[in-house]
């Protein structure tokens, strides 16, 4: 049978299937000839061997459970012999934890059965693909789930290059970050990154997406903690018209914008449990269902998620379904902290001064000696959010050759009704002039201190503020103030000045961005941005 060859494909790709089931062995070899490919076909994991070590395939369609064994057994072999192939496993219907078992032993992505044939079809091409853009030199490498050494690192995309060069530092840790990411980009298992508030994790995710074969497709960043609980199922699958009140036409939603891309979930610890659970069955059946339609619309996206809190702990808590924790957490990465690798320092810093310059039209400040040991001094729990406030402030107090460090923070804004109850500097250091002693008449303590006569303070009369003539104006302007202030002092730490002001950071992400508070990047608190 004849068939011609994809433009797309290099040459005739060799796909291995690997079912006892006849009648689903013929209609998979039927549907990949009719794509062009290649095919081969075996009914046991004893017969597929037979395939595999007479010749090389580029991809192997395996079922879960065959007569002679598991096709856990065809990937964990593929893999230690160092075979090109990708794997692609099919499990049945709720079996979450097989597909989980298996993106972790190497697999490159799984199929729930019974299996819709265009996300057959697309997932085959995406495996195929995947294996045809990697140099033969670097294809023995390693599987992703298992440890890297720093420096380990197969060849990337030119795209991805760049991604992994904007993560700047050569220190230990951030190599074997980058050799991580390098490797784990290869596949579709879900990626998760975890790390401190301020440390980066964003730019980890992109380099995953630019560093993959989905790289020419979109990346859809969402911060999960700046939407409205009310809002989230429309966000993140869609709505079509008239499905709620000022619903005018069909809208798509974060998984339909991300086809063929990558979704990375920010701050996936703090979506609600009710979300939670809808959000596991969209990646588990790979399907999502808008609000107002009767039918599932299939969608082929990679997830990449981020947190900065501890996800067993929330689990333990109850506050994390498990089974969301295991299916976002199948690949890790760890992202330092910046007292962790103290001597990116320089390198930070002069990437970021050049940064801070260009966005603002200045020659790049000379970075002295000194100021970096003031730096690598400083605590930075802020990380590199923290690193790049304080330089920016320093940029902008700069009025000669060489920075000067501020780690005071300058002056604060003025808010009213707070200055009040803060003492200045100088009254707080004035001692308190005590009235002169005198021995007390029940022969006391001759230095007991005679309590001062009662004083009475006469407040001068004073016209009350004028009210204000747009209320919701006045408090709006109080709060963007207090928040101001808060971000500030925490050096833009917005989980900090959260803890502050007595509020989650959902609350406070929510009046960022309804109050459009700037931060030092110059970027405005909007759902889409991450916080790390």
């Amino acid at each position: 049978m004849s068939t011609p060859t994809p433009p797309s494909l290099q040459r005739p790709a060799n796909i291995l299937v690997i079912d006892d089931e006849p009648d689903l062995r013929t209609l998979y070899e039927l549907t990949l000839l009719r794509e062009g490919y290649r095919v081969e076909a075996a009914g046991s994991v004893s017969e597929a061997w037979e395939h595999l070590e007479a010749g090389q395939f580029d991809a192997v369609i395996t079922d879960m459970r065959l007569p002679d064994g598991q096709g856990m057994e065809i990937i964990h072999r593929i893999q230690k012999d160092q075979r090109t192939e990708r794997c692609v496993v099919m499990t049945a219907y709720g079996s979450a934890e097989n597909a989980v078992e298996a993106l972790k032993a190497g697999a490159f992505d799984y199929l729930t059965k019974p299996v819709d044939l265009k996300q057959f079809r697309a997932v085959v091409a995406s495996a195929v693909q995947a294996q045809q853009a990697v140099p033969a030199k670097t294809t023995k490498a390693a599987p992703a789930a298992q440890g890297e050494r720093a420096g380990d690192t197969p060849a990337v995309p030119g795209g991805g290059t760049a991604a992994l060069e904007r993560l700047v530092g050569n220190s230990e840790p951030m190599r074997l970050v980058k050799s991580r990411i390098a490797k784990v980009a290869r596949g579709m298992a879900p990626v998760l990154v975890r790390g401190e508030s301020g440390t980066g994790k964003e730019l980890v995710a992109r380099a995953v997406h630019a560093c993959s074969q989905r790289s020419d497709g979109p990346f859809v960043a969402v911060n999960c903690g700046a939407i409205p609980e009310n809002l989230l199922e429309a966000e993140f699958f869609g709505a079509r018209k008239g499905s709620y009140t000022g619903s005018s036409q069909d809208r798509d939603g974060y998984f339909q914008a991300a086809r063929g891309g990558t979704l990375f979930l920010d701050e996936i610890g703090d979506l609600p449990l009710a979300m939670q659970s809808k959000l596991l069955r969209a990646i588990q059946e790979r399907s999502v269902r808008s609000i107002g339609s009767t039918q599932e619309d299939a969608v082929d996206v990679r997830i990449v998620s981020a947190t900065h809190k501890d996800l067993h702990a929330e689990v333990n808590a109850g506050r994390f379904r498990q089974d969301l924790f295991y299916r976002l957490n199948v690949i890790e990465i760890a992202v330092p902290a910046l007292r962790d690798r103290r001597e990116d320092l320089p390198a930070l810093c002069a990437a970021l001064l050049a940064r801070i310059a260009h966005d603002g039209g200045l020659p790049v400040p000379h970075l002295s000696a000194e100021l970096l040991q003031r730096l690598a001094q400083h605590p930075l729990h802020g990380n590199v959010r923290e690193l790049e406030n304080l330089l920016h402030r320093a940029v902008a107090l700069n009025d000669g050759d060489e920075l000067h460090l501020d780690l005071m923070g300058g002056g604060q804004p003025a808010v009213p009704g707070l200055a009040a109850s803060v003492p200045s500097a100088s009254s707080a250091a004035a001692p308190v002039s005590s009235p002169p002693s005198t021995p007390s008449d029940d022969g006391g303590d001759p230095l007991a201190v005679a309590a001062p006569p009662p004083t009475t303070l006469v407040e001068p009369k004073t016209a009350p503020p004028p009210l204000p003539s747009d209320l919701q104006a006045y408090l709006d302007q109080q709060e963007r103030e207090i928040l101001v202030r808060a971000l500030h002092e925490s050096g833009f730490n917005r989980t900090a000045a959260a803890a502050r002001l007595g509020m989650s950071l959902r609350q406070i992400r929510y009046r960022i961005a309804r109050l459009g508070i700037t931060t030092p990047n110059g970027d405005e608190g909007t759902a889409s941005n991450a916080d790390d």
